[in-house]
């Protein structure tokens, strides 16, 4: 499971190191191939293919004329790219996401369960505030 957050540079290739802790879940876990993608076009989702295939599977489960289906097909479609880890544990960022989400400067990659978001880490500072009331009451309510 990845979990954390690490601060890290894109390059001026436009790879993304993947933190080493988050490298050694992968090289355990999941292999080389990845899919990019975002449903905002602010935020990066790095799933694993074993993850996204995961994901996709329920997907199909969906009927195609769901609204929220179509449009989460659109976006992440859109933003979506398949991407190869080379062996020095980088990841091209899909370049209209890039562009998108800011992601040519100083990033965080947070570990999200199954998959790594990146976010521009200026663009993200100002929105880490503590939990509101009724946030933490839902999460107690789930058990959390």
């Amino acid at each position: 499971m990845f979990r954390g957050s690490y601060v890290t540079q894109i390059d001026e290739k436009f790879r993304l190191k993947v933190p080493a802790d988050f490298k050694r879940l992968i090289d355990e876990e999941y292999g080389t191939q990845f899919f990019i993608t975002s449903k905002d076009g602010k935020r990066a989702e790095i799933f694993p293919m074993k993850a996204w295939l995961e994901k996709e599977e329920k997907m199909k489960a969906v009927s195609d004329l769901n609204p929220a289906k179509k449009r989460y097909m659109e976006m992440t479609s859109y933003y979506g790219q398949v991407v190869e880890m080379d062996a020095a544990g980088r990841l091209l960022m899909p370049q209209k996401l890039r562009e998108a989400a800011s992601l040519t400067e100083e990033v965080v990659v947070i570990g999200m369960q199954t998959t790594l978001a990146v976010e521009n880490h200026e663009k993200l500072k100002p929105t880490i505030v503590p939990m509101t009331a009724e946030e933490l009451k839902a999460l107690e309510e789930l058990g959390l």
